[in-house]
């Protein structure tokens, strides 16, 4: 749970009484000594310093930051004990580093504290973890925050709740938000056979140190690793509950769609397509031509149908769909989640194929990329597949390409600075409403 350092001096109400006196004293000294700048630059009512008296700080005094100044992540583990979490607070106003937020991890045999901290440019990572170690504290991580870390825990979790709300693709990314930089792999639900286990996951889930699995309502299982950092039980049951809500409102989709005009006039609709399109989309592929449907999954054509479940499923990604006016698909774009490079994938009707529809669900999607915080994206093709050629470059980004086994892998780094990657201006548009593709596949995501 998370605390303003306002909060800092009250004490565990699960502790002894007489440990919680003695942690208070201990702690609001600290407090006192390492947070004087805090209070009154995150509270604007506080007085003014010639109402107390006091003459404003020069620049370098001491339990003043420098004007260049880093902010940091980290968690360390202190013992359970009154006097603790004190004495590291004086150990880092010893070394004017500045508190901004406070999360702790209650564990059986001690307390993960977890920090945002401002400190002195100058301060070295080894300098900080140095002196959080000498204070006290034991398996200390530390890594550079930015802006977004500002955020207080409470209210992030919040966000992340709403996206996972509004939209099934966005559990993986959510995940990867709330619990950093970390490996998520979602695997399919058995074929046949039931229970309350699935690969020894209990529903409830199971945390194991580093690693941490979710059941999904589809008899699944969401798997998180990070191995840099073992989970706390306070971040398996955030996670849980993510999971949880998202298991609650069931499957759903953003209701808005995109009106597109054609060159030759035609007009066809762009929106997100799930599972409950798995019959059009089969019907779709009855249409295709055998080498279109080759080419775009690389294997036996008879196999392609056997995909479309798990490409059409938000768990690995997000799909859109083009369709005619008589809702007929015609097309269908798949963003699928590969950790920092993220897949793109297309596959084009023959009758509606070199209209440019194709180069336009690719640009849509390399927008979601940006937006989901995405690096670059990869198509996996062949040399002979023109269209997926023409279309990657059509992007106007920087690509890479590389041949893997007689396959064309082309990689287009994306700006993720930039709100919205450029569309190929082959068609006008009207908006309303608000490769290594296999059943196997595994969605891996990692914070950037």
């Amino acid at each position: 749970m998370s605390r303003d350092m306002s909060e800092v001096t009250r004490t565990e109400h699960d502790r002894p009484a007489d440990r919680r006196r003695r942690n208070a004293a201990e702690v609001a000294a600290a407090v006192t000594a390492g947070l004087r700048s805090w209070w009154p630059r995150r509270h604007g009512h506080a007085p003014p310093t010639d109402d107390t008296g006091a003459r404003p700080p020069a620049a370098g005094e001491a339990g003043q930051p420098s004007a260049a100044s880093t902010l940091w992540r980290m968690r360390t583990t202190v013992r359970d004990e009154p006097g603790s979490l004190a004495a590291l607070c004086v150990a880092l106003a010893g070394r004017r580093v500045d508190i901004l937020s406070l999360q702790t991890h209650p564990l059986g045999d001690g307390t993960v504290d977890e920090f945002l901290l401002r400190a002195p440019g100058e301060l070295a990572a080894s300098e900080l973890t140095g002196t959080v170690s000498a204070a006290g504290g034991a398996d200390t991580w530390c890594e550079r925050a930015d802006a977004h870390d500002l955020v207080d825990a409470p209210t992030r979790v919040l966000g992340l709740a709403t996206r996972t709300a509004l939209d099934a693709a966005e559990l993986p990314l959510s995940l990867r938000q709330l619990l950093g930089r970390c490996t998520i792999r979602s695997l399919p639900a058995p074929r046949s056979g039931g229970g309350h286990e699935r690969d020894g996951v209990l529903v409830e889930g199971a945390l194991e140190d580093t690693v941490m699995r979710l059941r999904t309502p589809e008899g699944g299982v969401i798997s998180v690793e990070r191995p840099y950092l073992p989970f706390t039980p306070t971040e398996f049951a955030r996670a849980r509950a993510l999971v949880e809500l998202d298991t609650r409102l069931g499957p759903r989709v953003p209701l808005g769609e995109d009106v597109l005009t054609l060159p030759e006039g035609s007009d066809l609709t762009v929106r997100r397509a799930d599972t409950g399109d798995l019959r059009a989309a089969r019907a779709m592929h009855d249409r295709c031509s055998p080498r279109t449907l080759q080419m775009r999954y690389h294997g036996p054509v008879g196999d392609a149908d056997r995909y479309l479940n798990h490409l059409l499923s938000p768990r690995y990604g997000r799909t859109l769909a083009a369709r005619t006016a008589n809702g007929r698909i015609i097309g269908l774009g798949h963003l699928l989640w590969d950790g920092d490079e993220t897949e793109v994938a297309l596959l084009v009707e023959d009758d509606w194929q070199r209209r440019g529809i194709g180069a336009e669900l690719l640009g849509r999607l390399v927008t979601m990329a940006a937006e989901a915080g995405c690096a670059s994206v990869y198509a996996v093709t062949q040399a002979s597949n023109t269209g997926m050629v023409a279309a990657m470059r059509g992007l106007g980004l920087p690509l890479d390409y590389q041949i893997e086994e007689g396959t064309l892998v082309i990689t287009a780094r994306v700006d993720t600075s930039v709100a919205g990657s450029p569309r190929p201006a082959s068609g006008s548009y009207e908006t309303s409403g608000s490769g290594r593709s296999s059943e196997s596949y595994e969605g891996r995501i990692g914070r950037e």
